[in-house]
């Protein structure tokens, strides 16, 4: 049975760490600059405002609102709009991802007060840090640096390049 999980293991850790990375360096800057570009005190403050329930409502509501994505962009591919279908499921998992960030950042103590909650939260942290403690999610992990490694210096040695052919026209 351990080696069937094994692979199956690798496999699932190896799709949420990458579809989590895509996201999560797409949406973090943009939650960001959000944060640090928009003045939605007002907002800010009512949102902290809020007792437990309401602020659950809340957190909720760009879920309900954009979880109808997915089968919009599911018709799109259907009917051979696989562009516009990616665009969809990207534009609104993005925007989906960045607005629960907000929220969950916003009324993440009013959260933990329900009872309900805390309990799914602290079920899904310990599936978190399970996962993260796999072998699978460690080679993940090194694969992943390995990349951005590389990245960098391939970015690096473009930059170089560049600014040598600027130097060298000038």
């Amino acid at each position: 049975m351990k080696r069937i999980l094994k692979p199956v293991t690798y496999l699932l850790a190896a799709i949420y760490f990458l579809v989590d990375a895509i996201f999560a360096a797409i949406a973090t800057p943009i939650s960001h600059w959000l944060a640090r570009h928009l003045e939605f005190r007002q907002l800010r403050a009512w949102i902290r405002s809020l007792r437990p329930y309401p602020s659950l409502a809340l957190f909720s509501v760009p879920v309900i609102l954009l979880e109808p994505i997915k089968p919009v962009a599911a018709y799109l591919a259907a009917t051979g709009q696989m562009l516009s279908a990616v665009v969809t499921v990207v534009v609104g998992e993005l925007l989906k991802l960045v607005l629960v960030e907000r929220l969950f950042s916003l009324t993440r103590n009013k959260l933990m007060m329900i009872p309900k909650f805390a309990w799914a939260y602290a079920r899904f942290t310990e599936a978190k840090v399970w996962l993260q403690a796999t072998e699978a999610w460690r080679a993940i992990r090194a694969l992943r640096c390995a990349a951005y490694d590389l990245f960098a210096r391939v970015r690096a040695g473009l930059a170089g390049g560049f600014s040598r052919l600027a130097t060298f026209r000038d």
